[in-house]
C-alpha cells in the first residue's frame, strides 16, 4: 500500500509539471516568432512523452502485480527467505544462488510465464535489475498471450 501512495504522489507531482510544460509551450507558440513556435512544439513535446511514459510503467506494474498475484495464489512464488544486510539488502550470494536454481527452470519451460516471472524475481535479487524487468517483462507478455 505504502508503494502505492509514493507512486500516487509522484504521479500527481509529474502530472502537476506537464501542466506547467503544456502551459509554458502554449505560451512560447504564442509569440508567433518562428524560434517561439519551434520551443513552444518541443516544451509541449516533452510532456507528451513523460505521459506516454508513465502510462507504460503503470500497465507494466499493474500487469507484474496481477501476474504475482495469482502465482501466489497457486503457491508458486519462491520463499523469501534470503539472507539480508545490515541495511536490508538481499545478500548477493543467496541471490545468485536463487538465480542459479531458478534460471534451469526457465530453460526447461520457456513458455511458462511463471517461471519467466520467478526469474525476474532471481534476477533483482542478484542485484541485476535491468535483466530482472527484462524477465518480469517476458512473464507479462507470455501471460497475456495465454
Amino acid at each position: 500500500m505504502r508503494t502505492k501512495v509514493i507512486i500516487a504522489i509522484s504521479v500527481a507531482a509529474l502530472l502537476f509539471y506537464f501542466v506547467l510544460l503544456g502551459r509554458l509551450g502554449v505560451d512560447l507558440i504564442a509569440t508567433g516568432t518562428w524560434a517561439g513556435v519551434l520551443l513552444g512544439a518541443a516544451v509541449i513535446l516533452l510532456p507528451l512523452v513523460g505521459l506516454w511514459a508513465i502510462v507504460g510503467e503503470l500497465r507494466f506494474g499493474r500487469a507484474t502485480e496481477k501476474l504475482g498475484r495469482e502465482l501466489a495464489e497457486r503457491g508458486e512464488l519462491p520463499v523469501d527467505d534470503l539472507g539480508r544486510t545490515a541495511s536490508g539488502r538481499i545478500d548477493r550470494a543467496d541471490g545468485q544462488a536463487l538465480f542459479e536454481k531458478t534460471k534451469p527452470e526457465v530453460e526447461a519451460h520457456p513458455d511458462d510465464p511463471g517461471a519467466w516471472y520467478r526469474l525476474a524475481i532471481a534476477y533483482d535479487a542478484a542485484g541485476d535489475r535491468r535483466r530482472g524487468r527484462a524477465a518480469a517483462r517476458h512473464a507479462v507478455k507470455l501471460h497475456r498471450a495465454r
